[in-house]
């Protein structure tokens, strides 16, 4: 199918139809080998473009809508900070993703998403017309490659989301804007409200949030926004994209407080059960626009479009390989497994964690920095490690 004969994101949503978003690559591709943790940058789509084709074609598979080009953290002072060693230019790898991502969305009925993120410029206080010149790099890409629509997405700082935001809009595509923040708001204390309000403003015809925090808190989060904008009389769109694992005992700066960020967060993921309970709830919420970021697998969004089937019309393709509510369970040939072939055994489940000293709540490491604190002033240069002993000292008198 050309991408021309498809209907763009907001005749979908003005229509009233739900958008299925895709998962958590950098997560993804780290654990498969192709991402760095640490630096979380996404060389892999020039480098390795067999790996992000193939997760692409696996969301396409459990009923993702949109293809979102992987190009987080895919800007120029990103892939050079702090020692990092990249073969390829941002603008092959913006190019790159994009071309993957329309491959993968034109065999299926998906969309294009190009996406911008926060910046350590911004981190560092750099100027508004510097950064807005980052996300324009970016964006020219986007426009070379004709996307559907346009993302920022992960902003900590609503005034850095409402200059990419101001950038984006200038193309005349769609703009879409979530923020990885939770209740609390964003990392000066502006509330979601008023964060969804400014970013209305200044462009965006979808609002919301992703990342950092557990889906229902972030659906709780993207209500907040859904309000104020309504109370401002403003019009717009709603997404959610969360993280995958629980985050009850997060502060303000969500799961990378957590001491198990990134390496231990397996005991915290989400079934496919919760997932079918995210995707009701947000539903419910009146956001339309619904997937996931870190953490969530193409399982995860196949529960998503199996809870949303009846209002779809139709389940996703990976679907044929899963009997809803386990019934697949009645052909296994042990009984007591089979008499969990039904909804009421999975709804009621409260898995156990199998780790016996393991607590069930987190210390976060708030350490209470933002942007223009010394600690987050960003280099080319690598990390020393007299820049390290003392983060170290700092960490081990807060264990």
């Amino acid at each position: 199918m050309a991408s021309g004969a498809k209907r763009g994101i907001l005749e979908r949503l003005n229509a009233g139809e739900i958008v299925i978003g895709d998962g958590g690559f950098v997560f993804a591709l780290e654990k498969r080998g192709y991402v760095k943790a640490g630096p979380w940058t996404p060389e892999a789509a020039a480098e390795h473009p067999e790996a992000v084709r193939q997760l692409h074609r696996e969301f396409l598979r459990a009923g993702s809508n949109v293809m979102q080009t992987f190009t987080f953290y895919a800007s120029d002072d990103k892939l050079e900070n702090r020692g990092n060693a990249v073969s390829f230019t941002g603008q092959q790898i913006n190019e790159a993703a994009c071309d993957l991502a329309r491959e993968v969305a034109n065999e299926g009925d998906a969309l294009v998403a190009g996406g911008v993120s926060q910046t350590p410029s911004y981190l560092s206080c750099k100027s508004e017309s510097e950064v807005k010149g980052i996300f324009k790099k970016q964006m020219d890409v986007f426009i070379k490659k004709n996307v559907d629509f346009l993302i920022a997405e992960y902003f900590e700082h609503v005034e850095e989301a409402e200059w990419a935001v101001q950038v984006l809009k200038a193309t005349g595509k769609p703009v879409a804007a979530s923020m990885c923040i939770g209740p609390m708001g964003d990392m000066h204390g502006v509330t979601p409200g008023e964060c969804a309000v400014r970013l209305v403003k200044a462009g965006a015809d979808i609002v919301g949030v992703n990342c950092h925090f557990d889906p229902m808190t972030c659906v709780k989060t993207v209500a907040m926004m859904k309000a104020a904008v309504e109370k401002a009389g403003l019009k717009a769109h709603y997404m959610v994209q969360p993280l995958a694992y629980h985050t009850p005992d997060c502060g303000c700066q969500g799961f990378i407080d957590l001491p198990e960020f990134p390496f231990a967060l397996e005991p915290r993921v989400l079934t496919r059960w919760d997932m079918q309970h995210y995707a009701r709830e947000a539903f419910k919420a009146g956001i339309y626009f619904i997937g996931g970021c870190c953490g969530f697998e193409p399982y995860h969004i196949r529960a998503v479009a199996e809870e949303l089937a009846p209002e779809r019309g139709f389940l996703p393709k990976a679907s044929q390989k899963h009997g809803m509510w386990g019934s697949g369970l009645e052909m296994h040939t042990k009984p007591w497994v089979r008499a969990r072939a039904r909804r009421e055994y999975w709804e009621k489940m409260k898995p156990a964690s199998g780790r016996p000293l393991c607590p069930s709540m987190s210390a976060p490491d708030s350490w209470g920095v933002t942007k223009g604190h010394a600690d987050l002033m960003q280099q080319k240069e690598a990390t020393t490690k007299d820049q390290l002993r003392p983060l170290f000292n700092k960490s081990d008198s807060k264990n």
